[in-house]
């Protein structure tokens, strides 16, 4: 009975270390592939704005790109937005949500301080901002007095 229970122990041992029969190296060994399965700590998103995804559409050759991380201990969400080609100065630029493409919703969190391109910022997401950021329900845009409901807009894809 002993000799059984040390096998089954060293077994669930060796399993929990990832040296199960599959051939797989130790999951704390270091090694590159297993790494950043552990240690991400951030999740990243992108978005590409234009005039045609506004709710309603805006014309224009206006265009921009997010790039931003969430980190995933923190909740600190951190952006960059460039864009070029807008009808004049960007008058505000924000996060919305929560909504699905094609639908309005109300600012989450606010691009402060010069909204001249590249905008880059940080901000503390609540537990539920983090859930619908997640969820695919945010979107960015950026405003101009020609187009004070915003000229371009994109909806954030958040990668794992």
């Amino acid at each position: 009975m002993t000799l059984l229970r040390s096998a089954v122990y060293g077994g669930v041992l060796a399993g929990l270390l990832g040296l199960g029969a599959c051939g797989t190296k130790p999951m704390m060994s270091g090694s590159s592939a297993a790494m950043p399965m552990m240690m991400s700590g951030s999740s990243t998103m992108t978005s590409r704005l234009s005039g045609a995804s506004e709710v309603p559409p805006v014309s224009g050759t206006a265009s921009g790109t997010l790039d931003a991380s969430l980190d995933k201990q923190t909740n600190v969400l951190s952006w960059t937005v460039t864009y070029s080609g807008l009808s004049g100065a960007a008058t505000g630029a924000h996060f919305h949500g929560p909504a699905m493409p094609g639908d309005n919703a109300g600012v989450v969190v606010p691009l402060s301080g010069s909204l001249a391109s590249p905008i880059k910022g940080t901000a503390t997401l609540t537990a539920a901002q983090v859930a619908d950021l997640k969820a695919g329900k945010w979107y960015i845009n950026v405003h101009t007095a020609a187009n004070p409901g915003g000229e371009i807009r994109g909806q954030v894809n958040v990668q794992p």
